[in-house]
């Protein structure tokens, strides 16, 4: 019984001896099989992306018609919603007390200047007999005040005139440009009062502009894109979710910044022959980003995020070398993965930019990364399936 103890102690020490040997050499960790992992390469491709502001579309000229004389309204000549041309009628005011003011104003000239003409010829009588010595130099100095007198009355009865033509052609409002009246604020037989009764409003449909709000860090970057747009700066969004056919251009810039939000508004203009943009319509402006161009990509799916920070885990061939028992040196390749610590610009799609940390043809472990450490070995291929994952059917 002794010497089979013995002999089971002797067996054990020989398996243990056994596992150190096998046993990874320094640390005394066992030697773990590679792990299998799908990869892909980075490569460097065109990168178009664009900055999203929120937006209002607003016409470039848009103005509330309000009457300037009182009275009733007796016709309205057009139709809601249509465009109208510059100078045709929208509404009439009873016209007929400022036909009336202007035919008395216009009477009162023909009689001012009648007057004028009866100073003029008594002036030249009475010229005439002061040189026969025939009538009193008092005489000739009344009709030269009476002709002047009546050259005021004529320049006063021709202001009035003017200022009853003024009134009876604001007796018919016209469309001050061509643009899109909107509905009706009166109705016929309504009566307004001067400047104070809305009638309506009309906006210019194209082009149309949208105002967007931008902080004022980004004032620098807006004034430089005046200078120096390209076609393809600025974009539309609807609010449906599709792209605008057309792309727009700066058209200016506010003034100044509000001092209590810290912000300023930006307008940018956009044709509309089709008429899609409406005054008011909310969108989203979409302006290219200063970091478009040729940059690396890479799926996004590669990037594992660790205390705030980005990272990848990049595979390639290196040259290990071994010394046996025997003290033979021997060198064998492995392909072992690196943990790469990235900085990501904008995501497109799948995939996202980086902009520091990998290169173009750099392979980067797209599946299989979970169970990765840094300078693990791999084999490309299938990643094998996360513990506890139901099996593939």
């Amino acid at each position: 019984m002794k010497n089979s103890y013995i002999s089971f102690i002797i067996a054990a020490g020989v398996l243990a001896l056994s596992a150190c040997k096998s046993s990874d050499k320094g640390t005394g960790a066992p030697v773990l099989p590679p792990t299998p992992v799908n990869v892909v390469e980075a490569q460097k491709s065109e990168a178009l992306y664009y900055d999203k502001y929120q937006g209002i579309a607003v016409a470039l000229n848009s103005v509330e018609l309000r009457s300037q004389v009182g009275g009733f309204i007796t016709g309205i000549f057009f139709k809601e919603g249509e465009v109208v041309t510059k100078g045709s009628p929208l509404y009439e005011i009873d016209r007929r007390k400022y036909v009336a003011a202007y035919e008395q104003a216009n009477a009162n000239v023909i009689s001012a200047k009648a007057n004028l003409v009866k100073a003029q010829k008594d002036i030249d009588r009475y010229n005439m007999l002061l040189k026969a010595d025939a009538v009193a130099r008092q005489t000739v100095d009344q009709a030269t005040a009476s002709f002047e007198t009546a050259k005021g009355q004529v320049a006063v009865a021709q202001a009035a005139l003017s200022s009853a033509a003024t009134d009876l052609s604001y007796a018919t409002i016209r469309a001050p440009f061509t643009g899109r009246i909107g509905i009706s604020q009166v109705k016929l037989g309504a009566q307004v009062t001067p400047g104070t009764t809305l009638l309506n409003t009309i906006s210019t449909g194209n082009p149309m502009g949208v105002d967007v709000v931008i902080n004022e860090q980004d004032i620098n970057r807006f004034y430089k894109l005046q200078q120096h747009a390209s076609d393809t700066t600025f974009k539309l969004q609807l609010s449906d979710g599709t792209t605008y056919a057309q792309n727009g251009r700066l058209f200016a810039i506010d003034r100044g910044v509000n001092n209590q939000t810290g912000s300023i508004k930006v307008r940018v203009q956009f044709p509309n022959a089709q008429d899609v943009l409406r005054d008011g319509m909310s969108c989203v402006l979409q302006v290219l980003n200063d970091n478009s161009g040729e940059r690396v990509q890479i799926p996004y799916k590669a990037i594992t995020e660790q205390m705030g920070e980005f990272f990848v885990f990049t595979v390639r061939d290196t040259t290990v070398r071994d010394t046996a028992a025997d003290k033979t040196v021997k060198d064998r390749r492995d392909t072992l993965a690196h943990q790469v610590k990235v900085v990501l610009g904008q995501r497109i799609q799948s995939n996202v930019i980086i902009m520091q940390g990998i290169k173009p043809g750099d392979k980067i472990v797209t599946e299989g990364f979970q169970r990765l450490r840094d300078g693990g070995k791999v084999t490309q291929g299938p990643a094998a399936a996360a513990p506890g994952a139901a099996p593939k059917k």
